[in-house]
């Protein structure tokens, strides 16, 4: 298996580079290092990854189709991993044209890519933010995704029809994964679990939306990373499917505040807030089509997942 990590820089793609490399796999990673949140983070994860002899990483915007056509033709790909993406609900909202061109124009060329190369498997990031504000609980696959609040979310839809469309077309396998708020180590600085610590820490307010009355399906980096793994093992033959992985226990904002109260040993100054535009009031997975297909399921609780968390942000920022 000849595998490609798009967004090997970023959080979730750092981590399953890793784990894959440890299983003495053929890993190439592509990221355009982009400055959404702090470069510096991105280049720490690709040294780690550097000291893989098993890994190759390459600076590619999937936006500029000549320079993803030339990685494709140098180095055939089997199977891609992609990661890549503008993160962001209220960025979207702010940036649509970034989150337009990441999103959209970037996963069409990978698309063209997978056809002309004849790529036997994409395996690729969705989000829970397309189930908008659902009134069902918790979120199934099967339930109807056709009115996303925020443009972020409309990407991730497109994507999924997009990526069904190819399937059709060209008979190659798509999956897609509808992530849960991921979180852990070298995580990402824009995510509320990131951002609140950091200010605790710094003794600076945070922000408390929708006066904390709001729920998570937080799922740790951990068991994401697990999951992939287990399901890239798989035999498939040209299949379309879409997988939920979640925590499948949503968290009360305010609970997660007084974990990370706890643990830091600090308070938080609160400013409570109205709801956000393209917020969503509760997210929660139901993961069990992907735990009964690879025998797994997230299983890492919020208090154990957000103390790893913590001590690695003390440890690399040296606080």
């Amino acid at each position: 298996m000849k595998l490609l990590i798009t967004g090997a820089a970023g959080f979730i793609g750092y981590h399953i580079s890793k784990k894959l490399c440890e299983e003495g796999l053929d890993v190439t990673g592509a990221d355009n290092l982009n400055s959404y949140y702090d470069v510096t983070l991105k280049e720490s994860r690709l040294k780690v990854l550097s000291e893989f002899s098993n890994f190759r990483f390459y600076k590619t915007d999937l936006a500029e189709k000549e320079e993803l056509e030339k990685l494709f033709e140098k180095e055939k790909f089997d199977t891609i991993i992609n990661l890549a993406a503008q993160p962001g609900v209220r960025y979207s909202i702010t940036n649509p044209e970034v989150s337009i061109r990441n999103n959209i124009n970037a996963f069409f060329n990978l698309l063209e890519c997978c056809k002309k190369y004849s790529v036997k498997t994409l395996i690729f990031a969705s989000s829970s933010s397309v189930y908008g504000n659902s009134g069902k609980i918790p979120f199934s696959v099967d339930d109807n995704v056709d009115h996303p609040v925020s443009l972020y979310a409309a990407t991730k839809k497109s994507n999924e029809l997009m990526a069904y469309t190819y399937h059709h077309l060209y008979k190659f396998t798509t999956i897609g994964l509808r992530f849960f708020t991921v979180y852990g180590p070298f995580g990402r600085p824009d995510m509320a679990y990131f951002k609140f610590s950091d200010s605790i820490i710094k003794g600076k307010p945070i922000d408390v939306y929708n006066n904390g009355d709001m729920f998570r399906d937080f799922t740790y980096i951990d068991d994401v990373v697990e999951s992939v793994f287990r399901l890239i093992k798989k035999e498939f033959k040209n299949e379309y499917k879409i997988y939920n992985i979640g925590g499948e226990h949503p968290e009360n904002l305010l609970h997660f505040i007084d974990i990370l109260e706890k643990q830091l040993g600090r308070e938080a100054i609160k400013v409570f807030k109205e709801m956000q535009p393209g917020d969503v009031k509760i997210t929660c997975a139901d993961s069990s089509e992907l735990a009964e297909f690879i025998d797994y399921k997230p299983e890492i609780r919020i208090e154990e997942g957000l103390k790893k968390f913590i001590q690695w942000y003390r440890e690399y920022y040296k606080c």
